[in-house]
């Protein structure tokens, strides 16, 4: 009954962040509703004893995505004038996608009263179950070989992409952080006498 009660308020907490995220007029709001909803998202998997996939969005996303999007979010001059000229514009379709959304959740949620069966009870997999350790030994057992070439893809492009961010080129231009702190002043100004013009 408890963990009832929590996803309902979970729920709660996780719908209102959504609708923030969408009508803040601030992105950088917009953005952090978004954290409050992923967190929120985490919670409910926890209760359902994903514990993986829960810990997976806050690594991801939270750690890393929203992290890269407040930091564009923030370095960018975004002009919110702008930005609310074209509201008005783009709400029929934005209302024709959040309509064909519901219906495709309806029908997901509704099956049993369309005909095409409710889904089976999921069963109660005891109380020593760890979905983390469940999803470690198919990976490791069954994928081991996917997962393996999926990690040296990972680490090629990783070190792809440290190369050429290294790599030297000509046109370039680099500073020296040992120059910059060795400099004197007479390297950077020079005085220069010149005689006092007179008036005519």
């Amino acid at each position: 009954m408890f963990e009832y009660y929590v996803f309902w308020i979970f729920g709660a907490i996780l719908i209102f962040a959504g609708l923030r995220v969408i009508t803040a007029r601030n992105p950088v709001h917009a953005a952090l509703f978004l954290v409050l909803a992923f967190f929120t998202a985490a919670a409910i998997w926890l209760l359902l004893r994903a514990e993986f996939l829960a810990i997976a969005l806050v690594l991801v996303y939270v750690g890393a995505v929203m992290v890269l999007f407040l930091f564009v979010v923030m370095m960018l001059d975004i002009n919110l004038d702008r930005l609310r000229e074209g509201f008005w514009h783009h709400l029929p379709l934005a209302l024709a996608v959040a309509a064909i959304m519901l219906v495709e959740t309806v029908l997901v949620l509704g099956r049993g009263y369309f005909g095409a069966g409710a889904l089976p009870p999921p069963g109660d997999p005891g109380a020593g179950y760890s979905n983390t350790k469940a999803l470690g030994r198919i990976v490791y057992t069954e994928y081991v070989y996917p997962f393996e070439l999926a990690a040296v893809l990972l680490l090629v492009a990783i070190v792809a992409a440290i190369a050429l961010t290294l790599r030297k080129r000509k046109d370039t231009k680099y500073q020296d952080p040992a120059r910059q702190v060795a400099v004197r002043r007479a390297d950077r100004v020079r005085l220069v006498s010149m005689p006092a013009e007179k008036e005519k």
